[in-house]
């Protein structure tokens, strides 16, 4: 690859949630071995008990992680959001993919191939630097988890918009309701119920593609 090209995906693992606070020498061993890969909406990146090759890197888009059940049912396992890292267990504790993914709408991940990544992990101090990664994801799950215990589906909702989007009147989501369902760990039942209830308090209405917001929603989230 070209320097510039390096210099590009340098730049854009400073904006990584994970990768951001490594070293500039780190990053840049880890820049020379990513493989730009763009998605197609709904194209599958792995299936579940396929051979591990890789660890990517979400840059662009939404990655929903699902396994499928006896009986043919998917069930989400986890939405990946730009910034974020996925598949890195096949590194130390999988020689399988144990999930499947697939984007949910056209997006661009950086693949980082198995036995590349490694050979990183031989150096020091990249070990050490990816090893604090590692940490600091422990720490955003254990947020999570504690994200869904304290906020309700509406609060969990509204923090999801306005973290993806901003806090606009009118948001066009590139996932479905039962994408978006997922994401924020409820069921499309649940998330029907609760579009029902803010349509009928004028607050949200979503309809077709396009979610229209009374602004009293976003200052009502704020003071909460």
């Amino acid at each position: 690859m070209s320097d510039d090209i390096i210099s590009a995906i340098e730049l854009n693992l400073t904006k990584s949630t994970f990768f951001k606070d490594i070293t500039t020498k780190s990053r840049r061993a880890l820049a020379e071995i990513c493989i730009l890969k763009n998605l197609k909406n709904k194209q599958i990146l792995f299936t579940e008990g396929e051979k591990g090759h890789s660890l990517y890197h979400c840059i662009k888009g939404n990655i929903q992680l699902y396994k499928t059940s006896a009986d043919g049912r998917e069930i989400v396992i986890k939405t990946i959001k730009p910034g974020e890292i996925f598949a890195e267990v096949i590194l130390f504790e999988e020689n399988h993919y144990p999930v499947s993914a697939r984007a949910l709408s056209a997006g661009q991940v950086y693949v980082l191939p198995r036995r590349q990544f490694h050979c990183l992990l031989e150096n020091e101090d990249f070990r050490y630097d990816f090893i604090s990664m590692l940490m600091k994801k422990q720490r955003y799950l254990a947020n999570q988890i504690k994200h869904l215990v304290i906020h309700d589906v509406e609060e969990r909702f509204l923090l999801f918009l306005r973290e993806q989007y901003g806090e606009k009147e009118k948001i066009v989501p590139a996932l479905s309701k039962k994408d978006l369902a997922a994401a924020i760990g409820t069921t499309p039942e649940s998330l029907s119920r609760l579009l029902l209830r803010l349509k009928n308090d004028h607050l949200v209405v979503w309809e077709g593609k396009t979610i229209n917001i009374n602004t009293r929603v976003w200052q009502r989230l704020t003071t909460d």
